[in-house]
């Protein structure tokens, strides 16, 4: 009886115990406060380990693609597999299947990953690309995920836009930031000033007036981060 090939998961990771240094692993996992550990791979090789796995794939449908992703998020030990799972999203013979019929594989990995590598990631360059090619449907959904009980999908709508430049609906972006604007939560507040300095670098002009309408509904942070650059 032929063997069955080995799966993508163990692929990846015998690829990056090799690559894996312990002592680097263990900042890692310090720096980022993570319960799961690391290989201890930088972001350059693991990135080459990926093209050099992934580059076989194929996917029949989305949903084959979708079960690909999941195998290798919901079987990770190990933090850089599951950046390798975020990373074959972004395969590109996953372009097709960028439509909103992804957000709920985004939604899982955004809730269950609930920490700020794996969230800014997928909301900079996954969710907003969605929001950008499927305007209506997008701005329903990120409006409602501004006032989810969850805080991560809050971030997400708020930080969707970073790299719209000119094309950022400020309307939306207004909308996503007024239910967290006085929140204490770090990485919503974060967020808020993110969103608003990376806008700045567009309409310097606009970001202060908001700033200037809302200082006393904006926390410090927010307010030192929208204007850090101005």
């Amino acid at each position: 009886m032929p063997k069955t090939p080995p799966s993508i998961l163990l692929l990846l990771r015998r690829e990056l115990i090799r690559l894996g240094d312990p002592r680097r692993a263990s900042g890692q996992q310090a720096y980022m406060k993570s319960v799961m550990p690391y290989h201890g791979v930088a972001t350059e090789p693991l990135r080459a380990a990926c093209r050099e796995i992934f580059a076989h794939l194929e996917f029949a449908s989305h949903a084959a693609w979708q079960r690909q992703v999941l195998a290798l998020w919901r079987g990770a030990r190990f933090r850089e597999e599951r950046y390798a799972a975020i990373a074959l999203t972004g395969h590109k013979l996953a372009r097709p299947f960028q439509t909103p019929a992804a957000m709920p594989l985004y939604e899982e990995i955004i809730v269950s990953g609930a920490w700020w590598d794996y969230v800014d990631d997928v909301a900079s360059h996954r969710v907003g690309p969605i929001l950008r090619d499927h305007p209506a449907p997008m701005k329903r959904r990120m409006l409602a995920w501004s006032k989810s009980p969850d805080m991560w999908k809050r971030r997400t709508s708020i930080i969707c836009q970073l790299g719209f430049k000119r094309d950022t609906d400020l309307r939306l972006l207004y909308a996503c930031i007024e239910p967290s604007i006085d929140s204490k939560e770090f990485f919503l507040r974060k967020a808020i000033g993110w969103a608003l300095r990376q806008h700045a670098w567009t309409d310097p002009a606009e970001v202060k007036r908001y700033v200037a309408k809302n200082r006393a509904r904006l926390s410090p942070l927010s307010i030192r981060e929208a204007l850090k650059n101005l």
